[in-house]
């Protein structure tokens, strides 16, 4: 009997497939070039469908000259000027107090050290206050829509200011006109406005209501009747 080998006796070794390389068969290349292909035609058809600016009813940008330009076109409708009516704050001493605070803060932050613009901001506050789909408080006009970064009612609340070391002239002018405010002082000069802007800017909305009046740079607006 033949005597087998120990070579012989040894399993055979099974030889692993050779994968083909992917830069022979093109194959992925060729799905991933499909794959952007088809990214970009829908990009393509989903801005075609997208409105623009305009039917967004959104501000399209203009240089400083062109919005004050553009609002200047837009004449006041003094007619529509009617005086609001005196506030006079309810609440206790502290949060009396924290109104003031609230109050006092917008008025500085938007109007800086002029006097009847951080007036005729604390009115704009009062008659939001009691105005529909605004909040039922002081402070919570004026911090309304703070934690969105574009949805602030005041800009100053959402665009940093209030991380930076505030300016502290016109501070107390702002204080005393806040309580003031609060003890039943009017500005009439603005009446019944819940909108405002600087005239530097032209914001989407300022064709839907009605401009009626005009305090140094910034422009007041009422709500369009009907």
């Amino acid at each position: 009997m033949p005597q087998r080998s120990k070579k012989s006796l040894l399993p055979a070794r099974r030889q692993r497939p050779r994968k083909r390389s992917a830069k022979r068969n093109g194959a992925p290349e060729r799905g991933l070039l499909l794959l952007l292909a088809a990214a970009g035609i829908l990009l393509l058809v989903v801005a075609t469908l997208l409105p623009t600016p305009h039917e967004l009813n959104v501000a399209e940008p203009m240089t400083v000259a062109q919005a004050r330009a553009s609002n200047v076109a837009v004449s006041i409708q003094t007619d529509r000027l009617v005086s609001a009516e005196a506030f006079y704050f309810r609440g206790g001493r502290a949060a009396r107090e924290q109104a003031a605070e609230c109050l006092a803060t917008a008025a500085l932050y938007e109007a800086g050290d002029d006097e009847r613009g951080q007036r005729a901001v604390m009115q704009v506050i009062l008659n939001r206050l009691r105005a529909p789909g605004f909040p039922a408080t002081i402070c919570g006009v004026v911090y309304q829509g703070c934690g969105r970064p574009a949805g602030c009612q005041f800009s100053f609340t959402c665009d940093g200011s209030l991380q930076r070391r505030p300016v502290h002239v016109g501070w107390s002018l702002a204080k005393r006109a806040a309580r003031r405010a609060l003890a039943g002082a009017v500005f009439a000069d603005v009446g019944k406005a819940t909108h405002y802007h600087a005239d530097w800017i032209v914001p989407y909305w300022r064709n839907s209501m009605t401009k009626v009046a005009q305090v140094g740079p910034h422009l007041f607006y009422i709500r369009k009747v009907g």
